[in-house]
């Protein structure tokens, strides 16, 4: 009890000393100097008269929305003489993986840099930001020569890097629960098993109604619709974020997602937003950084190669190339088990005073990166507001599907989720595809790494991100995979290669994740 205790007091004391340095918290500070102007703010009764202007003014719920939203992402209280790094990444091999990984990117990046004689950062021309300034809202039309850059990692080189972690505690096959673990992520981790997921994703029961299924034996899909969205205007109307994250998990309508979705990141578009949002477009148009062109490059190779997201090109270089100068996204490395890359000005390296982050995010974009971002410009039109909603999915979320570390919605346990369901509740399957050279895992890694991004529909896209929101966990991207191969499961058994098992497999823009999702969790496996 007295441990409890001790966890809310050091809980809340770091949410205010976070909120201290928010604009929320100098707009609450206004405010309560302007209600003492009120006269039905009394003296004698101070602190009970300005908590209920709050409450009526709407500032309560605006902090409630903060503290929520603080809770989401922030990780868990421990001790205060827990070291950082304990934070970030408890297990120490996970920690020294991760170390050399980064080395392993920095060392790419930087025979690239001498390579082509390229410089990491220099300040552009004054014609030349002229130019970009014009060019802004049509970079897409812009062929810069690209033919000698290349992305500095893919999934694939992640995947053998994921493939050889160990355990140093154990020797090959030590471990009694590993030892039947066919796959090829080889490293003791706690993952979720059938009925533990079922629980955790309960309302995708099928007695749930759920926006993304056609047909449903309790109520006609056109009853529940309409009344999913009368209460999904309600819980607009109440500005709730909590409300909004419990809804969100039978799908958002529509019409109400981007409002929906923004409420749960706690986003709203204040005048100093936007203002943050142009001193990053006139970073950009300053300063040309090595990463501009991995970025242009990987858009080329991606997105601009994609039915659904061409036509968002411009979108896609104006939001990446901002948040590669976003000094505010170092922040989540405080709970990521990566580390920003730190680079040194000119003839001055070894000298931490002249040690700089590089680039100023911290984030080195790998193949494939922009598509985290293509489907929220289906959402969002306005490029600070689409800014806004991408950086804080990425400080929640999708950092965790490229950086090695031991959190449950992190990439090494969803990969083992994935393996453990196929091996467990499809024995055959797994069996059969492992004999044949076929690891189910060098198929489906893409898929999670980019959270299905470019592989799914985009409405199915949209319906699935709708659950990672609601959840606030990836759990579900690992679920759907292995859903994939179970309703693949027939026609993979008759497969004699990798590259058949692949064919199978290539097109999964016809599936519809909830019905897949429902079978899979509620139906078919026990």
């Amino acid at each position: 009890m007295w441990q409890e205790e001790s966890d809310l007091s050091l809980s809340i004391a770091q949410i205010v000393q976070k909120l201290k340095g928010s604009s929320l918290y100098a707009q609450l500070e206004r405010q309560a100097w302007a209600s003492l102007q009120r006269t039905d703010i009394k003296l004698e009764s101070l602190k009970e008269d300005i908590k209920r202007f709050f409450k009526t003014s709407g500032w309560e719920k605006k902090l409630q929305n903060a503290v929520y939203s603080e809770l989401s992402v922030f990780p868990l209280p421990s001790h205060p003489a827990v070291p950082p790094e304990h934070l970030k990444e408890p297990l120490v091999y996970m920690r020294k993986a991760q170390g050399s990984w980064e080395k392993r990117i920095l060392k790419s990046l930087n025979s690239m840099c001498t390579e082509l004689s390229i410089p990491l950062a220099r300040k552009r021309p004054v014609g030349d930001q002229k130019e970009l300034l014009n060019k802004w809202n049509e970079m897409g039309t812009d062929e810069p020569d690209l033919s000698h850059f290349r992305p500095v990692y893919a999934p694939k080189d992640f995947l053998e890097v994921l493939i050889n972690l160990r355990n140093p505690n154990y020797e090959n096959g030590d471990s009694p629960s590993f030892r039947t673990h066919l796959g090829l992520i080889q490293i003791p981790l706690k993952v979720k098993d059938i009925p533990e997921l079922k629980e955790l994703f309960v309302e995708l029961g099928l007695t749930t109604g759920q926006l993304g299924i056609d047909d449903s034996t309790q109520v006609p899909p056109e009853l529940f619709e309409n009344e999913h969205v009368r209460i999904g205007q309600k819980v607009l109307a109440e500005q709730d974020s909590a409300a909004a994250q419990q809804y969100v998990r039978q799908g958002s309508p529509t019409a109400l997602r981007a409002e929906l979705w923004a409420l749960i990141l706690n986003i709203s578009s204040q005048p100093e937003d936007i203002l943050y949002y142009e001193q990053l477009k006139t970073n950009v148009i300053q300063h040309d950084l090595l990463v501009d062109s991995l970025i242009y490059k990987d858009v080329k190779l991606t997105a601009s190669n994609d039915d659904y997201y061409f036509v968002f090109e411009d979108y896609l270089y104006q939001v990446l190339l901002c948040f590669s100068r976003d000094t505010s996204v170092l922040g989540h490395f405080a709970y990521n088990s990566a580390s920003p890359p730190r680079s040194y000005i000119r003839g001055k390296l070894g000298i931490e005073e002249y040690a700089v982050f590089y680039p100023p995010n911290g984030v080195i974009p790998f193949h494939g990166f922009s598509m985290y971002v293509a489907p929220l410009c289906f959402l969002y039109n306005e490029p600070s507001k689409l800014y806004q909603i991408f950086r804080e999915m990425y400080v929640r979320f999708f950092f965790r599907l490229h950086s090695i570390s031991s959190h449950p919605s992190g990439i090494v346990s969803l990969c083992l989720l994935f393996e453990t369901l196929l091996q467990t509740y499809l024995p055959q399957l797994f069996y059969h595809l492992r004999e044949i050279g076929a690891q189910p895992l060098r198929i489906s890694f893409k898929w999670m790494v980019r959270a299905f991004s470019g592989y799914l529909a985009t409405d199915q896209l949209l319906l699935l991100w709708d659950r990672i929101l609601g959840y606030n966990s990836l759990e579900i991207l690992a679920v759907l995979a292995a859903a994939v191969f179970a309703f693949r499961a027939v026609n993979l058994m008759e497969v004699t290669s990798l590259a058949a098992a692949e064919a199978v497999l290539a097109d999964l823009s016809t599936l519809k994740v909830m019905p897949l999702l429902q079978i899979f969790l509620f139906a078919t496996v026990t």
